[in-house]
């Protein structure tokens, strides 16, 4: 229960007051619930204490390496709401700036959307194949999505923009495979090319090492027998101490979208996350037939693949948004559109809690901070959403990302402080 989890530190509330409503780079709007912008966990037996405690050592000596992975659906895939939290880790500690991570070329396939830190232009047809659908083309990874493509002239070019955070990279994975070893892709850096120093056919890896660089790579396919050849992502990397804040997310993906995955636990390992930030729920909770317990079960199935890499690994749980679904009503014989709020938002809020109860993890609320059941309707009023009233606009996504921001930064500060005055 919500309450059980509450009462599981008496005052643990009042110790992670946060300073959110004191910031002025907050918005304050009268309907958001900002006392609600905590994570919420106990504080004495949270798994978070064992990462803060790595978090602080990588942030005082400079040494170490920091890996978040934040893993949802559409509200991840669009890229604002992860990339806010993103740059205010990382900016927090400019001299921590480690790699990009996980990226996929999102934009190569028709009508997908892409992460807004990056640009993808590509060149020739690719299509794509999604998590979302029970039988799959070809094999999925932990990005839980594939393009592909057959054309001759195909190769994807991919164009950072984010103005305040430069990611060094001199090595590329390229998690891709062709039909057959005829193709031979190559990475170009400028006017140079590279071609693979290695490639792993068991996880069908192609490994590049180039020059460094900060701004954009081009990947050619040549292939020119116009076979089939499969991209499931890129890892961005180097050799830096640091922290490296990985999002993924497809649109429409539930919990059991990504547990279809064949190749989610091979790929887990280029991330090896230390904190894993959940937020998978929204599509689940608009299936007619929701099963919360199901939907318990189908986390902690993720939960145990996540684990097996790494037994430390810590995880927050970002709770549903709230939200409405339309729906046709007779109304003096004719049909007309009608907003109902979607009411299985409770039950993914209490899931949450059970979840972060039972890993020993934490919850971060957007539900309760929207300001509860039938807030949605106000955000959107205040263009904080958008007209389908379950996704949020730019706006919303990035105070959103500000909020929870602040929710991480205040537990770090309050855990930290509070392991230094018992070590006095």
């Amino acid at each position: 229960m919500i309450k059980k989890l509450l009462n599981l530190s008496g005052i643990f509330l009042i110790f992670f007051a946060l300073h959110a409503q004191a910031s002025d780079t907050i918005p304050k709007y009268p309907f958001i619930n900002y006392s609600a912008d905590t994570l919420i966990f106990d504080p004495d037996s949270t798994n978070l204490n064992h990462f803060f405690e790595k978090y602080n050592q990588v942030i005082q000596s400079g040494k170490g390496h920091i890996n978040i992975l934040h893993i949802g659906g559409s509200h991840v895939q669009a890229g604002t709401f992860p990339h806010t939290i993103r740059q205010h880790i990382l900016l927090a500690n400019p001299t921590l700036i480690a790699s990009r991570g996980m990226i996929f070329p999102y934009s190569a396939a028709p009508r997908s959307n892409n992460p807004q830190d990056y640009q993808v232009r590509s060149k020739g047809s690719f299509q794509i194949v999604r998590n979302v659908f029970a039988e799959h083309a070809v094999p999925l990874g932990v990005t839980g999505v594939a393009v592909i493509t057959s054309d001759t002239l195909a190769e994807l070019k991919i164009i950072f923009k984010d103005t305040l955070l430069q990611f060094k990279t001199n090595q590329i994975i390229l998690l891709g495979y062709a039909d057959s070893s005829a193709i031979i892709p190559t990475i170009w850096i400028d006017s140079t090319e590279y071609y693979p120093v290695s490639y792993d056919s068991i996880k069908k890896r192609y490994l590049f090492e180039t020059k460094q660089f900060t701004d954009s790579f081009t990947l050619k396919i040549n292939n020119s027998n116009g076979e089939r050849f499969i991209i499931n992502g890129f890892y961005l990397g180097n050799s830096s101490d640091g922290i490296t804040y990985n999002s993924i997310g497809v649109n429409g993906a539930n919990t059991n979208s990504y547990l279809r995955c064949q190749n989610f636990v091979q790929d887990l390992d280029l991330i090896n996350p230390d904190l894993v930030i959940f937020g998978i729920g929204i599509n689940d909770a608009f299936a007619p037939n929701f099963n919360p317990e199901e939907f318990k079960q189908n986390y902690l199935a993720l939960v145990n693949i996540i684990k097996e890499k790494n037994p430390n690994c810590s995880f927050i749980f970002v709770t549903n948004n709230d939200s409405f679904k339309k729906t046709k009503v007779k109304v003096k014989r004719k049909r007309k559109v009608k907003w109902i709020n979607n009411e299985n938002v409770l039950d993914v809020q209490q899931v949450m809690y059970d979840l972060a109860e039972i890993t020993h993890g934490a919850v971060f609320d957007q539900f309760e901070i929207m300001g509860g059941q039938k807030s949605m309707a106000k955000w959107y009023e205040y263009k904080l959403a958008q007209k389908d009233r379950v996704h949020f606009t730019r706006a919303g996504y990035v105070l959103m990302g500000n909020l929870f921001y602040n929710a991480f930064d205040d537990a770090f500060q309050k855990i930290n402080s509070k392991k230094t005055n018992l070590s006095e």
